[in-house]
Order: structure tokens, then sequence, then C-alpha cells
């Protein structure tokens, strides 16, 4: 497993708590993660693919201040929780979300990951976009399981399960997780397709989330969302200007001149989705 820079990981995140690996760490860690290291795929709408090695995850969501997809942030998170002592396995699911029930199968092109502490497993994910777990789930249990934003729950399925949540009353399915556990190399096919194939939502969408104790914030092309724990949702559509000091501003992120024609395609695209 390459090494990785635990103190420049705790700076970014802004983690002070001890490097052991038990439950409370690792669920401090969950927590911290997407509401310092957004969610985006910028550089996908920018044609610069996407690069899993270990440095140059590092050194985009570390040390350049960007975010990142599934692929890198629980790919970093992984190096992350080995390096502290947990034992960790990467998985692939099947996205569910949004998805009508008469839908087609999507391809398995997500990651997550299996953490096991004390026999017990764990499912953990900091890379999910606007619904990402902000606490990791056990395994093997099929009671709801609340989190600071919504309640999840995991149903078995025959090869592994269904990620589910509780959203307006009604349990909506998010994805379906294989048991069987992924080498690193089994996610560059899918990060390839996910990165350049003309199907990849990443491909048309600007798309970029964080989640917070306080809020989740979403943006899909000039929209932002905010929505807080209790229920709370206010929305607004957004200007060039104005999507590009969000992006900055609630998301953190260094914005580069070159970013601003992809910026305003956002607000035209947002326009006539309206």
């Amino acid at each position: 497993m390459p090494q990785i820079d635990l103190d420049s990981y705790c700076s970014r995140i802004g983690y002070q708590g001890p490097r052991t690996p038990t439950l409370e760490t690792l669920r401090t860690l969950h927590e911290l993660h997407p509401a310092a290291i957004v969610f985006e795929a910028i550089d996908v709408l920018l044609n610069r693919g996407v690069d899993l090695s270990p440095a140059a995850v590092d050194a985009k969501l570390i040390v350049s201040a960007r975010g990142g997809y599934c692929y890198e942030h629980n790919s970093l998170f992984k190096r992350v929780l080995t390096a502290l002592g947990f034992e960790v396995e990467g998985l692939v699911a099947r996205v569910r979300w949004m998805a009508p029930p008469e839908a087609p199968p999507r391809p398995r092109t997500h990651m997550a990951l299996r953490v096991t502490l004390d026999g017990v497993s764990w499912l953990g994910d900091v890379g999910f976009g606007n619904l990402v777990l902000t606490a990791p789930l056990r395994l093997e249990c099929t009671a709801p399981q609340p989190t600071r934003h919504e309640t999840f729950r995991l149903v078995p399925l025959d090869k592994g399960w269904l990620l589910q949540a509780r959203l307006d009353g009604e349990w909506r399915s998010v994805y379906e997780l294989s048991r069987e556990a992924q080498l690193d190399v089994d996610y560059e096919l899918a990060n390839w397709f996910t990165a350049t194939h003309p199907s990849s939502p990443f491909r048309r969408n600007l798309m970029v989330a964080r989640t917070t104790p306080q809020a989740r914030y979403t943006l899909l092309h000039n929209r932002l969302t905010v929505r807080s724990p209790n229920g709370g949702m206010e929305r607004r559509a957004l200007n060039a200007d104005a999507l590009e000091h969000v992006l900055a501003e609630t998301f953190g992120l260094p914005v580069e001149p070159g970013w601003r024609p992809l910026i305003e395609r956002a607000v035209t695209a947002g326009q006539s989705d309206s």
C-alpha cells in the first residue's frame, strides 16, 4: 500500500484526534473528510482525465485543495485508514440513485470501502456526492442506521447489499454493493469509462457537493441547493460571476481562469433545464 502523509491529510481535513484504529477515529474522520474535501469532477469536463495514482490523488486533493470523485476520495481514504492500522478493502457498487425502477441496470462504477474493526465490518464511503455518508454504516445490520443527515439501511442481496436512504418519508435506493473485494487495478477501467465515455454524467454536468454537520451543499450546473439536517432546503440559480464565487467560497475550490468557459456553459445548461 503506497504511503500517505498523515500529517498533511489530517491538516487538510482539520483532524487533531488520536491516530489509533478505533471506531471513534473512523467516525470522526468519516465526518470531517466530506466537509473539507469536496466532490467534483471538473477535470473530466476540462478533458484532463483523472489519474488514480496515489501521488496524483494526494497532489490534487491534499496539496492543491481540489476535490475529486469516488475513486479519488475513497482510494485516498483507504490509504489513510490502512496507515492508521485499520483493515480496509475496496468494494464496487452499481448506482441506483435517481434511476426509475424500470431503468436498465447501470454499470458498476462506484467505489466504496469495507472497514473491519474487532471482527465487525463497516461500510465506509466518503465519495458519493450529494448523498455521501457522514458516518460509517455497520454491514450485516438490517436495522435503520441514523446519521447526522439522513437515516440509511442496508438490505441484504444474494451477492451483497442494497443501500437505501430515508428521504421525505420513503426509502430510496442509492446503490447495490457487491461483497467481493476489489484490487486497486480493478478501478482503472471503471475510472476510464466514467471520465471519458459520452454517456457518463460527469462528461455533461457540472456537479459539486460538500457536506458539513450544518448542511449539504449541492451544485448542479448553476443551481445551488442547501439542505439542513432538519429538512430545510433553499435553492437558487446563479449567474456566471455568482457561480464562480460559490465554487471558491462555499466549496473552497481554487478556481482557475481556465474554468470560466466551463462556468459559462454550466449557466447555459442550467437555464436550458429550467
